[in-house]
Order: structure tokens, then sequence, then C-alpha cells
């Protein structure tokens, strides 16, 4: 029986290269392609056939993460495989705690695809040889992994989100982090729309929701 993949990925050049892969691969087929989260809702909603998703982390609306956790919740048999630029301890650890079974880099080889699609089919959990090998490194440091807010976002931003979220004003926050008042309006704006926020009363309440705004 073939392993039925859909590939959810704002890239349409990635999208497209990924999708001739996997069909060229015996005991694999791509059942559904979707370039952002509302596709990928809209497509699951519907009778898609799925066993495997790929999933990037950054949708132009919305979060890889919080897509892996709503898609899960609806189908609990699906296997999740983050495919993305992202290396950092913060999505790795977000991914998994969202249900994600596996995490890859876009430069992986097609081998490493191929292995990391059928393993998490089969139920195994796979990470890249990059990011495992940072993932021992916590473990053996003794670090205790802690979900991050906000994966998607940058270090600086989530920074800045945490600091609006206290009800502090853009001008307070471009003097708490020596920053000129006009980039802060710009990690603002960033912030809403990696979050498909409407405006920052909305930001407020999301990241208080999350524990940020203890500032």
């Amino acid at each position: 029986m073939s392993v039925r993949v859909v590939l959810v990925d704002d890239h349409p050049v990635f999208r497209i290269g990924m999708a001739a892969l996997l069909e060229s691969l015996p005991g694999l087929r791509v059942t559904g392609q979707a370039a952002s989260a509302a596709e990928a809702r809209a497509l699951f909603a519907g009778a898609v056939e799925a066993d495997v998703v790929l999933m990037d982390l950054d949708l132009g609306d919305g979060s890889g993460v919080d897509l892996t956790r709503e898609l899960l919740a609806a189908r609990p048999g699906l296997a999740v495989l983050v495919v993305t630029m992202h290396e950092d301890d913060d999505a790795v650890v977000a991914s998994v705690r969202a249900g994600a079974r596996g995490y890859l880099v876009k430069s992986a080889p097609p081998d490493a695809v191929e292995r990391a699609v059928r393993a998490v089919a089969a139920g195994e959990m796979i990470l890249s040889p990059a990011v495992a090998q940072r993932a021992m490194a916590y473990v053996l440091g003794g670090r205790t992994a802690t979900r991050v807010p906000f994966p998607q976002l940058t270090d600086r931003e989530r920074e800045v989100l945490d600091l609006v979220a206290a009800g502090r004003d853009n001008a307070v926050i471009s003097r708490r982090l020596s920053l000129s008042p006009k980039t802060v309006r710009n990690h603002v704006a960033n912030v809403l729309t990696k979050l498909s926020l409407p405006d920052r009363s909305a930001a407020i309440l999301r990241a208080r929701e999350e524990g940020l705004g203890g500032a």
C-alpha cells in the first residue's frame, strides 16, 4: 500500500521539486498540496487521503507549528514531518511539542527525505543529523527543554512582543532595547504579519496566552 503524502509549503519551486521527488519513489504518492495554512485547512476539511504531511514552519498566513497541532487534533493518525530552513533548538522543541514526528532541514539530500518520510509513516521519530547532534548535546548538557512561544519569530521579535504584551509603548521599547522607533515599528509589523494578527491589542492577548508580558 502506498504512503500518501500531502505537501504544505508556500514556496512553489520547493513544493514542485519535492512532489516530483516523492512521486519518483516506489510506494510514495503525493495526494495533495497546499501553499498556505488556509489551503491546508480546506484540503483536510475535505476527503484528502494522507498518511504523512510535509510541513513548512513559515507559511505566509500562519505558523506550521500551530497548523501541525490543529491537523493532529482533527486527524490523530497523521504523521507530520517538518521540512524547514530553521535549525534552531526553539523551532525543534516547538515542532515536537506540537506533535511532529520528524524534523528535516530543506538542505537534506533526497535519500534522507525518503528515509524520513518512510520512517514517520511507520510510526518512528526522526531528526536530521545536524538537528539530532544538537539535540543530543542539549540532553547531555543537562538542560531541560522548555517550550518557546512563537518559534516563527526571531529572538528580537519575541523580545519586542514580550514588551508589547507588558503594556509598553513603542517609545519605551525603543529606549529599553536601544532601537530606533522605526525599527521597533517594523518589528511589531513583522510580528503581526507572522502571527496573522489584525492589531496590537490582538497581539497583546495572544502573547499573554503564551506567557509573555511578565516584564
